[in-house]
C-alpha cells in the first residue's frame, strides 16, 4: 500500500516509465563523431559514396533508355533497321545489369557493403555498358544517304559521355572504364579512313574524356561535401538529443528534490511547532512571573530570551512553509472583495510601535476612492507587512519610509513601500529576490534575517496576477513596488434605491 501511495505521489513530479535515453545517445554521439572524422579511402566514407552512386543510377535509370529509343527512331528512319537494333539490345541489356546492381546496393544495408568488393562490380558493370556504345563506334549505313555519319556518332558518343560524367560522378574513374574502348574503337575506325572531320572529331573526343573526368571529380568532391556536412548535421542533432538528455535527468533529479523538501517540511511542520509552542509559552510563563517572582534578576532575562529566540524560530519556520507551499503550487487563495487602502493602513499601524522604537517615520500618502481589489485579504496582508518590515529593518534611527497606494498607469493598483536605507546594487537585486538571498551591504547593515521575504512577496504578487518591481540605489534606499493587474480592480457598484414608507 504504501508503494501504491509513492508511485502516486511520483508520478504527479516525474514519469518513471520513460525509458532513459542516455546510453543510446552516447552511442549515436560516438557514431556520428566517428563517422565525421573519417575521410575518403575509409570504409565508411567509401560505403556512403557507393550507396550515393547507387542511388544516382536506380533514379536515372530511363535517362540512359530514352536516349537508346531516341537513337533506334532515328536509326530506322534513316534506314538503318537490323544493325540499330542489335546495337539498342545489347547496350539496353548492359545499361540493364548495371542498374540492377545500383538497386541491390541501394536495397541494402550500408553496415553490410563490402566497398572494395562493391567498387570493382560497378566498374566491371560500367565497362560492360561501354561494349554497347563499342558496338555504335562501328555501325556502318551506307544505304541511309548520311554523309557525316561519323559526325552524328562522334556527337552520340559526346552526350552518352557527358549524361555518364553528372550520373557516375560517385565512383571515380566510371567515365574512363565506360568509354576508353568505345573511343578507342572510333579512333581506329578514324585512322583507318583518315577524313580530316573524322580526325577532328577523334580528338574531340579524346580531349571531352579528360574534361569530363574532370567535371565528375568536381562532383565527387561535393559528394564528399555533402557527405561531411550530413555528418556534422548527424553530430550536432546527436549532441542536442545528449543536452536534452542532460537536462531531463537534471530536471527529474530537481523535482525529485523539490518532492522530498515538500514531504518534510510537511511532515516536519507539526514537529517542529509543537515543542516550539511549549518554548514559548512556559519562557512567557516564567518571563512574566506567572507563577511566582524570580529572584534572580538573569534568570529572568534568560527567560525573555529564550521567548524571543523562539518567537524568531517560529516566524523563521512560517517562512519557510509559505514558501514551501508557494513554489509547490499549494498556496490556496481565499478571494474576496477587499479594499487596499484599508489593509495597508492596518499594517501601518500593526507596525508602528516597532517603527516608534528606532525614531522612524511612516509617512502615508494614499489616493481616495479607490475601488475594491478581489483578492486575498490575507496574502496582501502578508505583503505589506513583509514590504513594511524589511523597510523598517534597513532603516536608520531617525529615517523615514514612505508608503503609498493607489492607481497605476494600466488601470490596476498599486502600494509602494519607499526607505531610506543603505540600498541594493543593481547586480544583487536578482539574489534578494531568490529565497535566501541577501545583499552584501544590506548584511553589513542591518540584522540578520533568512532572506524569504521578498521571494514570498514575489510569489503571492504573481498569484494574484501583478509583480514585484524593486527600484534602489546604493546608499539612497530602496522602493519596492507591488501592482496588481486592472482585471482584479471592481467596479463600483450603484447605490440601492431606497423606497418611501409613506409613498408606500
Amino acid at each position: 500500500m504504501a508503494l501504491q501511495r509513492s508511485q502516486v505521489a511520483d508520478k504527479n513530479i516525474v514519469d518513471r516509465t520513460k525509458a532513459h535515453r542516455n546510453s543510446d545517445v552516447a552511442r549515436a554521439v560516438r557514431r556520428t563523431r566517428d563517422r565525421l572524422a573519417q575521410q575518403e579511402g575509409s570504409p565508411e566514407f567509401d560505403r556512403e559514396l557507393l550507396k550515393i552512386h547507387a542511388r544516382t543510377l536506380t533514379n536515372s535509370a530511363a535517362a540512359l533508355p530514352l536516349l537508346i529509343v531516341l537513337i533506334v527512331a532515328a536509326g530506322i528512319f534513316g534506314g538503318m533497321t537490323r544493325e540499330i537494333l542489335v546495337w539498342a539490345v545489347i547496350t539496353a541489356v548492359c545499361h540493364a545489369g548495371l542498374v540492377y546492381l545500383a538497386r541491390q546496393t541501394d536495397k541494402a544495408d550500408v553496415t553490410e557493403i563490402d566497398p572494395d568488393a562493391l567498387r570493382r562490380k560497378f566498374l566491371i558493370a560500367h565497362f560492360l555498358s561501354g561494349f554497347g556504345w563499342a558496338y555504335f563506334a562501328i555501325l556502318e549505313c551506307a544505304q541511309c544517304g548520311v554523309e557525316p555519319l561519323s559526325v552524328v556518332k562522334a556527337v552520340v558518343l559526346l552526350l552518352a559521355i557527358a549524361a555518364t560524367a553528372l550520373i557516375a560522378s560517385g565512383l571515380r574513374g566510371a567515365v574512363i572504364i565506360t568509354f576508353a574502348l568505345p573511343v578507342a574503337v572510333y579512333a581506329a575506325l578514324a585512322a583507318r579512313y583518315s577524313v580530316p572531320v573524322e580526325v577532328l572529331m577523334v580528338a574531340l573526343l579524346v580531349a571531352s574524356m579528360p574534361f569530363f573526368t574532370y567535371v565528375a571529380g568536381h562532383l565527387h568532391t561535393s559528394a564528399l561535401m555533402h557527405l561531411a556536412f550530413r555528418s556534422e548535421k548527424d553530430a550536432l542533432i546527436a549532441e542536442l538529443e545528449t543536452a536534452k538528455s542532460m537536462s531531463d535527468e537534471a530536471r527529474r533529479r530537481a523535482e525529485e528534490a523539490n518532492l522530498a523538501k515538500s514531504r518534510f517540511l510537511a511532515s516536519m511542520s507539526h514537529e517542529l511547532r509543537t515543542p516550539l509552542n511549549a518554548i514559548l509559552g512556559f519562557s512567557e510563563v516564567m518571563a512574566n512571573e506567572v507563577l511566582g517572582k524570580i529572584e534572580n534578576d538573569a534568570y529572568r532575562d534568560y527567560a525573555h530570551d529564550i521567548h524571543g529566540s523562539g518567537q524568531h524560530l517560529l516566524n523563521l519556520i512560517n517562512e519557510i512553509l509559505d514558501l514551501s507551499r508557494i513554489e509547490a503550487g499549494r498556496y490556496q487563495l481565499n478571494e474576496e472583495p477587499m479594499l487596499l487602502v484599508d489593509v495597508v493602513d492596518d499594517c501601518c499601524h500593526m507596525l508602528e510601535i516597532k517603527a516608534r522604537k528606532k525614531d522612524i517615520k511612516l509617512a502615508q500618502q494614499f489616493e481616495q476612492s479607490l475601488p475594491r481589489l478581489f483578492g486575498d485579504e490575507r496574502a496582501v496582508r502578508q505583503i505589506v507587512l513583509n514590504l513594511l518590515a524589511n523597510a523598517i529593518k534597513f532603516t536608520s534611527t531617525g529615517g523615514e519610509i514612505k508608503v503609498r497606494a493607489g492607481w497605476t498607469r494600466g488601470g490596476g493598483q498599486y502600494v509602494s513601500v519607499k526607505d531610506n536605507g543603505p540600498g541594493i546594487a543593481p547586480e544583487e537585486i536578482s539574489v534578494v529576490l531568490s529565497a535566501f538571498g541577501q545583499g552584501s551591504i544590506a548584511i553589513k547593515s542591518a540584522e540578520q534575517g533568512a532572506g524569504l521575504g521578498l521571494p514570498i512577496v514575489q510569489g503571492l504578487a504573481n498569484m494574484h496576477g501583478g509583480e514585484l518591481q524593486l527600484l534602489s540605489k546604493l546608499r539612497e534606499g530602496t522602493e519596492a513596488i507591488v501592482s496588481f493587474p486592472a482585471s482584479r480592480v471592481m467596479e463600483a457598484l450603484p447605490a440601492v434605491p431606497t423606497t418611501d414608507k409613506k409613498s408606500a
